[in-house]
């Protein structure tokens, strides 16, 4: 099996105002937002070019179900699909099925905290 986690996807938490907080986050510490959060660019030791998603979601979100948390992080994968297959093997928690989308793969599991973790196997030529 190839690597499982190869970096940090996103950080995504909840707030009563997403813009608000955007609008001082980019105010007092420059974070370039836009309608999703920030995306923080960055290159591996290979010199490949991957992202970083920073987004605040409204208090209610249901996004993070079935967590009952108030953050969610998002973890870079190779192979979801072969990583999902491992890891129901091995007892842990799949929550929902795998998306595709022009820009990667999402599947969730839930950690032993019964934190939901998402797991994204980018396609990062697509933001560019």
């Amino acid at each position: 099996m190839k690597k499982r986690v190869t970096g940090i996807g996103g950080l995504f938490f909840k707030t009563e105002d997403p813009k608000a907080t955007k609008d001082w986050y980019k105010k007092h510490l420059g974070f370039n937002t836009d309608e999703y959060g920030a995306t923080f660019w960055w290159k591996d030791k290979e010199d490949n070019e991957s992202s970083t998603q920073w987004s605040p979601f409204k208090t209610d979100t249901e996004h993070f179900e079935p967590s009952k948390k108030d953050f969610m992080f998002n973890y870079r994968v190779e192979n979801l699909k072969e990583l999902l297959a491992a890891l129901k093997s091995e007892g842990v928690t799949i929550v929902g099925t795998m998306e595709e989308y022009d820009y990667g793969k999402f599947g969730w599991i839930l950690d032993n905290d019964g934190n939901k973790i998402e797991l994204w196997e980018p396609i990062d030529d697509a933001f560019k």
